[in-house]
């Protein structure tokens, strides 16, 4: 693969062999950005787990006490009371079957993530084969199928993250912008790695957190001490 010079003089601040220490490997993800842009910085977690096995899968969401410094547009399925108290929370969309048949008929996908009250999931299961394959589809694990709406809401645009593993064992997932500093970063990788550490299921066996890279959008990977935490 080729790459930029940019990213080739990013790449050479950065020690390969090295595992950094939280702080001082945060003191690099921001020093290797070079694009115009503000960058996510983004989190990719190896574990020593066997996603193939239902009892080895690790999924869960967590509010990052900074967010992500995303607008996220929410789309929420809920009738009456519900759908009044999410739109007062600050929902982007709210319906039930006009919503679904306008991502059925429309191919339409103007939101980032879906909250539905349990009483409405059957519906929703129609689109189900759409949803599920752009990780849309609200499940209870992750907090976006209840009946407090108005909470689900608020988390979300407060800077709920949802993180899962996927079939090479690996949880990728944004911690904030380059422009949030090493303070606020470093607040938002310890919540995140809390939430992940205490989900480790007890089927899995030997090393869990097995290696961590963090990397801006356009910048290198740098390797963190995974033990730290």
């Amino acid at each position: 693969m080729k790459h930029g010079k940019k990213y080739i003089e990013s790449a050479k601040l950065v020690d390969r062999e090295k595992l950094y220490d939280p702080k001082e490997g945060l003191e690099l993800v921001l020093a290797t950005h070079k694009a115009k842009f503000d960058e996510s910085v983004e989190l990719h977690i190896r574990l020593g787990v066997d996603p193939r096995h239902a009892d080895q899968q690790v999924r869960g969401a967590v509010v990052l006490p900074h967010g992500t410094g995303k607008i996220v547009r929410v789309l929420v399925f809920a009738k009456g009371d519900k759908a009044t108290e999410a739109q007062n929370a600050g929902a982007d969309f709210v319906g039930d079957e006009d919503l679904v048949n306008k991502i059925q008929k429309e191919n339409w996908f103007g939101f980032d993530i879906c909250v539905a009250t349990p009483d409405m999931m059957g519906l929703v299961g129609r689109i189900g084969r759409t949803l599920g394959p752009k990780g849309l589809m609200p499940n209870p694990k992750s907090g976006t199928v209840t009946m407090d709406v108005a909470r689900a809401v608020a988390d979300i645009k407060a800077g709920k993250v949802e993180y899962r593993v996927d079939k090479t064992s690996i949880v990728h997932c944004s911690i904030g912008k380059v422009s949030f500093g090493v303070e606020k970063l470093e607040e938002n990788l310890t919540t995140l790695m809390e939430a992940i550490i205490k989900a480790k299921p007890a089927a899995a066996k030997g090393t869990y957190i097995k290696s961590m890279v963090l990397a801006t959008t356009m910048g290198p990977g740098i390797k963190f001490n995974g033990q730290k935490f």
